[in-house]
C-alpha cells in the first residue's frame, strides 16, 4: 500500500478507508452512518410498461403521452420505458441457442431502447430528449429545461449481469433499472405504469377471485410468496435495502388520469412500503 502523507488531511472515515480491509464488516458498517445526499430531490420516476402499455399500440400510448403532456408545468419526470414481447421472443430464441444471461441483457436492452425511442419521437416536438446511460451527466439540464426525459429502463449492466438463481432469465430487467435511478438521485417519487390496478393476491386477468392489495409493506408481501408479482422480486429485495426510496407505486396507465393522481401524491393503485414508513412518506 502507498505511503499515506502523515499530514494528509483525512476524516476519521477516511483513514479508516485509507488502513482497513474494504470487505472488514466494522468498516462497511461505519460508512452507512452519514445520510444520503438527495441529488433530484424533486424528480418522479416514471417506468412505461412494455407488455403492459407500449406493446398495445396508440389506444394506450397516445392518452398517456397525452397526460405527460399535461403534467410538464407541474412535475419532473424522468420516463423510463420496459421491454415487453419482443424482448420474450428473443429470450426464447436466445436461450434455445444456448446463449448466457449476460447476452439476454444485452438483447433485452435493445428492445428497451427500441421502446425509448418511439416514446422519444412522439415527444419530441414538446422537446423531451432521449438520454442513454452514458449521458447522464445532462440529465439534471434537460429536466430543468424541459421538465422531462426518456431513457430505456433496463440497467446497463449488459454482459456483466449477474447469473439468476434458478435458469438465465436475466434477473435484474427494466423495473429494476428504474428503481435504482430512483434510489440513487433520492427522486420524489418512483410510479410504475401497468395494465392492471396494482398488486393482487393473484393474476386478476386469470384468477377473477385475485384481490386488490392498496397498501403493503415489502416485508409482508416478500413473506406472502405470490405466484405472480407485478414488480421484478429484485426490486423488493432492493428496496428492503434501500437508502432513497421509501415506497413504490403501481398504477393502471390505460386509466386516464391515475398517472396525475399518483404523482400528484393521491393513493391510487397499489403502494409497496419499506417497512417503517407506513405513513405514506415517500422519504
Amino acid at each position: 500500500m502507498t505511503q499515506i502523507d502523515k499530514n494528509a488531511v483525512l476524516t476519521p472515515l477516511g483513514e479508516q478507508l485509507v488502513g482497513g480491509s474494504l470487505s472488514d464488516a466494522a468498516l462497511m458498517q461505519a460508512t452507512a452512518s452519514t445520510p444520503d445526499f438527495a441529488i433530484l430531490p424533486w424528480v418522479n420516476v416514471i417506468k412505461i410498461g412494455g407488455q403492459s402499455i407500449m406493446d398495445r399500440g396508440r389506444s394506450a400510448v397516445y392518452p398517456l403521452v397525452d397526460e405527460i403532456v399535461s403534467n410538464l408545468k407541474h412535475h419532473k419526470m424522468i420516463l423510463g420505458t420496459g421491454a415487453g414481447t419482443r424482448a420474450r421472443h428473443i429470450y426464447s430464441l436466445a436461450i434455445d441457442l444456448g446463449l448466457p444471461t449476460g447476452v439476454l441483457t444485452v438483447l433485452g436492452t435493445a428492445v428497451a431502447w427500441q421502446n425509448a425511442q418511439m416514446l422519444h419521437y412522439l415527444l419530441a416536438k414538446h422537446g423531451i430528449p432521449f438520454i442513454e446511460p452514458e449521458g447522464f451527466s445532462v440529465l439534471p439540464h434537460y429536466l430543468m429545461e424541459r421538465n422531462a426525459v426518456i431513457c430505456q429502463g433496463m440497467p446497463p449492466y449488459k454482459l456483466w449481469e449477474q447469473n439468476p438463481a434458478t435458469g438465465r432469465i436475466p434477473p435484474q430487467r427494466t423495473d429494476t433499472g428504474c428503481f435504482l435511478i430512483a434510489e440513487v438521485f433520492g427522486a420524489r417519487k418512483m410510479i410504475y405504469v401497468k395494465d392492471e390496478d396494482g398488486l393482487y393476491t393473484a393474476d386478476p386477468k386469470k384468477d377473477r377471485s385475485a384481490k386488490h392489495i392498496p397498501r403493503i409493506s415489502v416485508d409482508e408481501l416478500l413473506a406472502l410468496d405470490l405466484d405472480d408479482l407485478i414488480v421484478e422480486r429484485a426490486v423488493l429485495e432492493l428496496m428492503a435495502r434501500g437508502r432513497n426510496m421509501h415506497e413504490i407505486q403501481f398504477i393502471n396507465g390505460l386509466k386516464p388520469g391515475q398517472l396525475t393522481a399518483a404523482l400528484n401524491g393521491e393513493p391510487v393503485g397499489t403502494t409497496i412500503y419499506r417497512n417503517g414508513h407506513a405513513q405514506g412518506d415517500a422519504k
